[in-house]
């Protein structure tokens, strides 16, 4: 990893990955200069996905939510760049990568101080031809060996103690080679123990009952026992 830094911000990012200006990356307009922004998504914010010279690429900005983000959109109070969410995120993806997890390989992350607060910004490896859990539910029932696979995954996720906060059916992809990705580990963290794995798992159960009445997703209570067949090993 290669750290910059210039005019209050810092740069962290994979030189193997990112072959572009680590300065000019974390700009949406940049990348509609190279002609290279392959799509977007719109959540919280919007997720620029862009082709970069080695990999292509997910870019996206840090923006709160609930109604504190309404007053203070993209603002995060700062304490040490190591803590900040984008840097944080970076880290536990790095960790995650190295313990055989299957998550988007991290790219680049930037953190630009204003006085005692912050922005930040983060590039990771866009997953090819994946399709969260939801839409792929909502075309038909999984196999009793994927959903094994998506067990798996996540007790190799577990293993390595990383606590997903918010381990949802959103945030499960399955690619085109049928294999398992978990994405979203903003404000998730390592964690000692084991108390809290059960409470990850309690959430994704309620994100799939919820999903079959709100987005009509194929799924049942035999379902989730194959997960927990392929999370036992």
């Amino acid at each position: 990893m290669e750290i910059r830094e210039q005019d209050n911000c810092r740069v962290m990012f994979d030189p193997v990955l990112l072959a572009e200006d680590p300065w000019q990356c974390f700009e949406p307009d940049f990348w509609q200069r190279q002609q290279a922004v392959t799509g977007s998504a719109r959540g919280r914010g919007t997720t620029w996905f862009v082709r970069g010279q080695e990999v292509d690429m997910a870019l996206r900005h840090y923006y709160r939510g609930g109604l504190f983000g309404k007053l203070v959109k993209d603002q995060y109070r700062f304490s040490d760049w190591a803590s900040c969410r984008s840097m944080a995120e970076f880290a536990l993806l790095q960790h995650l990568v190295a313990k055989g997890v299957r998550v988007p390989r991290p790219v680049a992350a930037r953190v630009c101080k204003a006085g005692l607060f912050y922005r930040a910004d983060l590039l990771t490896e866009k997953v090819p031809d994946a399709t969260d859990l939801v839409d792929r539910l909502q075309q038909g029932p999984l196999s009793e060996l994927q959903w094994q696979a998506v067990g798996a995954m996540i007790r190799k996720m577990h293993d390595s103690q990383v606590n997903h906060t918010d381990l949802n059916a959103h945030n499960i992809l399955l690619d085109r080679e049928e294999q398992i990705w978990l994405i979203d580990f903003d404000k998730c963290s390592l964690t000692d123990g084991e108390h809290w794995k059960a409470a990850n798992l309690s959430r994704l159960h309620r994100s799939f009952v919820k999903e079959v009445d709100k987005a009509g997703i194929q799924w049942q209570a035999s379902d989730w026992q194959q997960l927990l067949v392929g999370y036992g090993g």
